[in-house]
């Protein structure tokens, strides 16, 4: 938005001009974002306890310590995150580019359905909230809905490879793209989107367990944005070039922003937590973006701790219903440590080191080719 109200005026205003570069606006994105979530959170999570006198709903099978310890914190901390995105994102954001919009539909569109979740589970005093099957449905419509419109985008670029918008790029190699097909490729990208969602869902058990994840993932996803986006680099990288997508950098810089400030209150021990508003969305838009800039297979590495948390609910699953027996204490994987003895806060941070672990190894193979 600042970008068209002040750049016609950057003759006169040599200031201005910096509204160019996308890096200038992705720092002011998260600037932004940053400040609404750092100032807003105090009074909001005030107002969050007025209205949730309980707070969020614990698990009864949960580890037993979080009846004590995690009860009464209020819940839907995640739309003060999502308000941190939205403000920054417009604010900053080239509003004539249809990625930014994509990826505002996704994340704000999960955020309503975590919230109708939130919501259910805080007035009616239960952990179940809305049905798997109902958030699942919702989820793949709104996903879907998603893929076809950036299919449909890519499918306006003259110049790129033929059936580029319908196919999946592999990461180390530089000319390796495998076609899907439209039906194939849209299945693929809504499954990416909703699993990216459920799987930050399930890591969200712990105190700032999820959110530095998510931010470390953001913060890569912005700089492979910037650089797929920009055809010097992807040339020089020999990345697949996918215009339009370096503005999703300003996106990530509001993500990054957002989560940092809702960190100063989720920090252990939390004084709130983000809720389905919160994981669900920030899920569903680091899954969004991963499909834009054709690094669905690279967000499985740098994300891998997410994966981790859905395939271990995965793997106790099959393996109660099948043998009868848990592989694990208890399922998402950090629950098995916590039953192990291990201390919360000891977890959280071997878990964010994980995170950055494989954050690096994902950017990696921007090189290696």
């Amino acid at each position: 938005m600042l970008e068209w109200l002040l750049l016609p005026y950057a003759e006169d205003f040599a200031l201005f001009n910096l509204l160019n570069y996308i890096t200038f606006r992705t720092g002011g994105a998260l600037m932004t974002a940053l400040i609404i979530a750092m100032i807003g959170g105090a009074p909001f999570i005030r107002w969050l306890k007025k209205k949730q006198r309980e707070g969020q709903p614990i698990r009864e099978d949960g580890p037993e310590r979080h009846i004590v310890e995690k009860a009464g914190t209020p819940t839907m901390g995640g739309f003060l995150i999502l308000l941190g995105i939205v403000i920054g994102t417009l604010l900053w954001g080239d509003l004539s580019n249809q990625y930014l919009w994509v990826v505002l539909f996704v994340t704000v569109g999960y955020g309503g359905i975590g919230f109708i979740d939130d919501y259910r589970k805080v007035t009616q005093r239960s952990t179940a909230g809305l049905s798997g099957k109902a958030k699942l449905l919702l989820q793949f419509i709104i996903g879907a809905l998603a893929v076809w419109w950036m299919v449909y985008l890519l499918g306006q670029n003259e110049g790129l490879p033929d059936g580029y918008a319908t196919s999946v790029a592999v990461p180390f190699f530089k000319d390796l793209l495998i076609p899907l097909g439209f039906a194939l490729f849209l299945a693929f990208g809504t499954i990416v989107i909703a699993a990216s969602s459920n799987a930050v869902n399930l890591t969200d058990g712990l105190d700032g367990l999820a959110i530095v994840p998510v931010m470390i993932a953001a913060a890569s996803f912005g700089f492979i944005a910037y650089l797929v986006g920009n055809y010097v680099f992807a040339d020089y990288l020999q990345l697949n070039f996918t215009p339009g997508t370096g503005e999703l950098a300003v996106f990530c810089g509001a993500l990054l922003g957002a989560s940092l400030g809702f960190l100063w209150y989720n920090a252990p021990p939390a004084m709130v937590f983000m809720g389905d508003t919160g994981s669900l969305s920030l899920g569903g838009a680091l899954g969004t973006i991963a499909v834009a800039v054709k690094h669905e297979i690279v967000l499985a590495i740098i994300g891998g701790l997410f994966v981790l948390e859905a395939v271990s609910v995965m793997v106790q699953i099959a393996s109660f219903k099948l043998f009868g027996k848990r592989v694990f204490k208890m399922a998402p994987i950090h629950h098995h440590f916590e039953k192990l003895g291990w201390q919360e806060s000891t977890i959280v941070v071997r878990f964010w080191i994980i995170a950055v672990i494989l954050a690096m190894i994902g950017l990696a193979t921007l090189k290696l080719r």
